[in-house]
């Protein structure tokens, strides 16, 4: 329902554009045409990345890896396969709560879900494209140590 909202805001702004100024916002969208163009090779090998990625690692895998016994080795392997998996928002959350179910404990899949949204290894060379090497992969170191600070965090607030 969100995705229809989206569309039909932009549909509307698309349209006030084009009232406002019919040339600007031809130029525009053919501006976006040519970047999408420009960005549509990796955005396929990404997808295809994924595709192998979520092929390997099933969720029963990863929940046999970050089961209950699993410790720091299961955190830090929860935080591997987050980086490298990339999947949406709206596809980890529930995925999150199947492990939880499946016997993972939330330290596990706090760092899983916290990598999953903030380290893109699949993603990164396409970030290296557009920001630099020395950014993309400070970003990412930052963003992969911060996932077992919110781990930590989240299995100090559940034990309270």
């Amino acid at each position: 329902m969100d995705t229809i909202i989206l569309y039909g805001i932009a549909v509307v702004l698309l349209a006030v554009s084009a009232a406002k100024d019919r040339e600007k916002t031809r130029r525009a969208i053919l501006k976006g045409a040519k970047a999408f163009e420009s960005i549509l090779p990796q955005l396929v090998t990404v997808l295809l990345a994924v595709a192998a990625v979520l092929a390997v690692f099933n969720p029963e895998m990863v929940s046999r890896v970050i089961g209950a016994r699993s410790g720091f080795l299961g955190v830090l392997a929860a935080s591997v396969v987050g980086g490298i998996a990339l999947i949406p928002g709206f596809v980890a959350f529930p995925a999150a709560a199947e492990l939880l179910k499946s016997g993972a404990r939330t330290m596990q899949i706090a760092a899983f879900v916290s990598s999953l949204m903030m380290v893109g290894v699949v993603t990164l060379p396409m970030e290296i494209k557009y920001f630099g090497r020395r950014a993309a992969i400070a970003r990412n170191s930052l963003a992969f140590a911060f996932c077992f600070l919110a781990a930590a965090f989240v299995a100090w607030a559940v034990s309270l």
